[in-house]
């Protein structure tokens, strides 16, 4: 058994899978090796991703806060909008190199189903994405985008009819097509080696932090805030600090209608070891130690599960995860909207929350990192929705 993360990780997954994992981690071994490959890596990166991202001084929401200052990391500006590009480039490459013509993929909010069919589209390639009906419904925009983008969108009836059915789906349909399939798995999350492979393709978010933040202010920050779901846009932004020990990591996951009820997204605060999704990690169990449902209003992080090496994170105490609920994220997205004229994603909004509570309570000459990992033009209905039903927060 492979494990990866101290106890978490590993490849709880049937032979045949095991055998495509297998074939998969020793083509990522090479490629991350190969001079070409990453070549063409930085190609795309830098001319079709658009990458670097700027890092942002928020300064109106810095005066607002009357605290530390508060640098924004805008993945929101990447091509489609989010960090999920990263990957999807970073693994088609793979999907070119092993000569798979065919794509799927599973998605939440849609930010990885629009990226990985941007990708494929840019390819030549035949894609499906995968996608919970309810999450079909709260993201119609990004069903769109995708569709235009030539994929094609199957929506999962089964269980909550959200992610990890999607996930589910997903896994299942891959053992069907294993033989001219990529599956394209778009979080820190599964077996062995897609935590490692997402986190090689994503570090270039926080690789990029540090140097832009040392140009800008010639120290290191001393937060660091990230969104948790399954934890890719973190372990992004986390990767290249976590050797510099007086940088404090903040993951912030989805607490939805509060943590005294079952309606919450928030894994690593109550969840416990299981498997799930081929993997060993934190899980959110109910009474009888099945997955519960969860609920967040980010379709992007209702995930049962995160990934494994957040969950070996907080065990080590390497990082803190803290959970933010519905109101004070919307609270947040109304106000990097109102103050910096920034539109960020519901799902970056959790982040942001956090980062408004604690920027008060140190110094002026502190400085906090928050990584908006996407845009939120596919949340404005959401918004719109849970404006008229609820009190306004702020």
């Amino acid at each position: 058994m492979k494990f990866q993360f101290g106890q978490y990780g590993g490849q709880f997954v049937p032979p045949q899978i095991k055998q495509a994992l297998d074939e998969l981690e020793q083509v990522f071994l090479e490629a991350i090796e190969d001079d070409s490959f990453q070549e063409e890596l930085r190609y795309y990166f830098k001319n079709y991703v658009g990458r670097p991202s700027p890092l942002y001084f928020a300064e109106e929401l810095t005066k607002l806060g009357n605290g530390a200052k508060i640098y924004l990391k805008r993945e929101d500006l990447n091509h489609t909008g989010a960090h999920k590009i990263n990957n999807t480039i970073g693994q088609i490459l793979l999907a070119k190199r092993m000569g798979k013509k065919k794509i799927i993929a599973e998605t939440g909010a849609g930010q990885h189903g629009v990226a990985t069919a941007t990708a494929a589209a840019m390819f030549g390639m035949e894609c499906e994405i995968f996608q919970g009906k309810i999450d079909m419904e709260r993201q119609s925009l990004n069903v769109f985008r995708m569709e235009m983008l030539g994929a094609k969108v199957t929506g999962v009836e089964t269980g909550t009819k959200t992610l990890a059915d999607a996930v589910d789906f997903a896994i299942n349909e891959w053992v069907k097509r294993i033989d001219d399939t990529f599956y394209l798995l778009g979080s820190v999350v599964g077996p062995h080696p897609y935590p490692t492979m997402v986190r090689y393709f994503q570090k270039v978010i926080g690789e990029e932090a540090k140097v832009q933040l040392n140009e800008q202010e010639s120290v290191l920050p001393d937060y660091v805030i990230a969104c948790v779901g399954g934890g890719s846009n973190a372990i992004g932004i986390f990767a290249d600090f976590i050797d510099d020990l007086d940088v404090n990591l903040i993951g912030v996951e989805a607490a939805g209608k509060g943590l005294d009820t079952k309606e919450h997204a928030a894994t690593l605060t109550l969840g416990k070891e299981a498997v799930i999704h081929g993997m060993n990690t934190k899980v959110v169990l109910d009474d009888s130690g099945n997955i519960s449902p969860v609920y967040s209003i980010s379709a992007g992080l209702d995930y049962p599960g995160v990934g494994p090496e957040h969950a070996f994170l907080k065990d080590s105490k390497r990082v803190n995860y803290f959970a933010v609920n519905d109101q004070e994220a919307v609270a947040a997205f109304l106000k990097l909207s109102e103050t910096e004229g920034i539109i960020p994603a519901i799902e970056s909004s959790h982040a942001l929350a956090y980062a408004l509570k604690l920027a008060p309570t140190l110094s002026k000459e502190k400085i906090i990192i928050v990584n908006v990992s996407g845009r939120g033009d596919k949340d404005v209905e959401a918004i719109e929705n849970y404006l008229k039903t609820h009190k306004r927060g702020i």
